[in-house]
């Protein structure tokens, strides 16, 4: 049934296959890459631009009237509120295997026509809206649960027997860069594409229980995507390749780290939050916070370069998925926004991306505020010049019923304090705990003066601001007084 409302790769070329869908009108929205010498992302004009946004789907609800332009002002709609509320990215795959019918490909190398208007239509809504995508091309979870159903099995007239070899088959790997020539060609010149997540969650057991083809699988895709791309547009879109988290610490004697963290191919790193009982099942608001601040901390340290670092999913997995169980809606604000303050202080780019994990698939309303705060706060620091390391062990904090998580570097900082002592019987923060306001110093900041903005992480607004003194050793000030958590942006004045 595919046959005649498909643009296959074979014939991708000839002019008159591509006219069937006509090209979307795109490439007006600039181009984000990595800061030159800063573990961050501008775009092509210099301007600072962070990555704040969560993981979506095109069979889910907010995104699902795409599909076969079912209902596109919703979809536009939604979009526009998005970036009402300061979000600047939306992270997708090409095809979510959950369902038969989003399929990119029907049969293996086949691009059904429905699938590329959805995506000719999203581009363009992105732009207008000034929204940008994190594309990754495969749903591997779904890919492999689904597999009995997915194009590329042989039975189905594809190339493999199971996916425990997609990483090493050949033929797996033409059908797979034939995926990505498609997308360049059609979508790589818009500005609305971020950076391209060339694989999602790679795994050993893609690869026959191995690791050791992870360098030379990401070297093959990185190099194709970005020859092409360079060749059509005489630039490349960022890349990365994800990990799910817990695999660094469940498998220690597999090389993982070098591909995920310092492969030379990729310009930002990043992986999977889903660390076990904190995050993917969290029992209170604060452990999963302190957990996301050390993972983040550890990452880092094993970047040797300046790029950046980001989570590309995270959320109570374990949960939902699992137990069957959705967050209490204020619970789970509290989970999201404390999670994304402890990426974003301890030095990951924007807030993290969460996995909703929710039923239906969406963010709340409590969520999207938050979002909105982190981003009206991101003016207070000069991003493309802002070479922080993590400093959550480093700050020293006179209190012991507090967690710190900090960055920074000579003339900047960022320090988000959250209390560790005022938990309530709902498992939050008690908003009705007496104040405190301790002292704190900020290791790294050299002599002169700062200016010190308090911010508010629940509603979004500076509770005030002070210039100090600084002395070479750092910066000591007293933290103005706060129920819960407070966030401060130091900079030099």
């Amino acid at each position: 049934m595919y046959r005649d409302d498909t643009i296959t790769f074979e014939r991708a070329e000839r002019r008159a296959d591509i006219e069937a869908v006509a090209a979307p009108a795109i490439g007006r929205l600039p181009w984000i890459e990595v800061a030159r010498g800063a573990p961050y992302f501008v775009t092509e004009t210099g301007e600072p631009w962070t990555p704040i946004g969560q993981n979506d789907s095109l069979s889910w609800i907010e995104l699902k009237g795409l599909f076969r332009r079912r209902d596109l002002p919703a979809v536009e709609a939604h979009l526009r509120w998005l970036a009402d509320h300061g979000v600047t990215c939306l992270r997708l795959m090409m095809e979510y295997a959950q369902v038969r019918h989003r399929y990119f490909e029907q049969p293996m190398g086949a691009f059904p026509q429905n699938m590329v208007r959805l995506w000719d239509d999203l581009f363009v809504l992105c732009e207008r809206h000034g929204l940008r995508l994190l594309l990754t091309p495969f749903d591997t979870f779904w890919t492999w649960m689904h597999w009995k159903h997915h194009p590329y099995n042989r039975r189905n007239g594809g190339c493999l027997d199971g996916f425990h070899r997609v990483l090493l088959c050949p033929e797996a790997r033409r059908a797979i860069k034939a995926r990505f020539t498609f997308a360049v060609e059609r979508w790589g010149g818009s500005g609305a594409l971020f950076a391209w997540d060339l694989w999602n969650e790679i795994h050993p057991a893609q690869a026959e229980g191995s690791a050791d083809c992870f360098l030379e699988f990401i070297h093959d895709l990185s190099t194709h995507v970005r020859g092409l791309e360079e060749r059509l547009y005489g630039r490349s879109h960022p890349q990365t390749v994800s990990l799910f988290g817990p695999e660094l610490w469940w498998r220690p004697h597999l090389p993982l780290k070098e591909p995920i963290f310092r492969h030379p191919d990729l310009d930002f790193a990043t992986i999977h939050l889903y660390h076990q009982g904190t995050i993917d099942h969290p029992r209170n608001t604060v452990d999963a916070a302190i957990h996301t601040g050390r993972i983040v901390r550890e990452s880092i340290a094993e970047i040797a370069d300046a790029r950046p670092f980001l989570d590309s999913e995270h959320g109570p997995i374990h949960t939902f998925k699992d137990k069957k169980k959705t967050l209490p809606e204020p619970f789970d604000d509290e989970y999201f926004r404390h999670m994304q303050w402890a990426h974003f202080a301890s030095g990951g780019a924007g807030g993290g991306m969460r996995w909703p994990n929710r039923k239906p698939h969406t963010l709340t309303p409590g969520m999207r505020r938050a979002q909105r705060a982190l981003a009206d706060f991101l003016p207070l620091i000069d991003w493309p010049r802002f070479r922080r390391v993590n400093l959550n062990e480093e700050v020293e904090i006179a209190s012991a019923k507090m967690a710190a998580f900090a960055c920074g570097d000579d003339r900047q900082a960022i320090l988000w304090l959250l209390r560790t002592d005022a938990r309530g019987r709902n498992r939050m923060l008690r908003q009705d705990a007496k104040p405190t306001s301790p002292h704190v110093r900020i290791p790294g900041l050299g002599a002169g003066r700062y200016r010190v903005t308090a911010w508010d992480t629940r509603a979004g607004v500076a509770l005030g601001a002070s210039e100090v003194d600084g002395g070479g050793a750092g910066l000591s000030i007293r933290v103005p007084p706060f129920v819960a958590d407070v966030a401060l942006a130091i900079r030099r004045a």
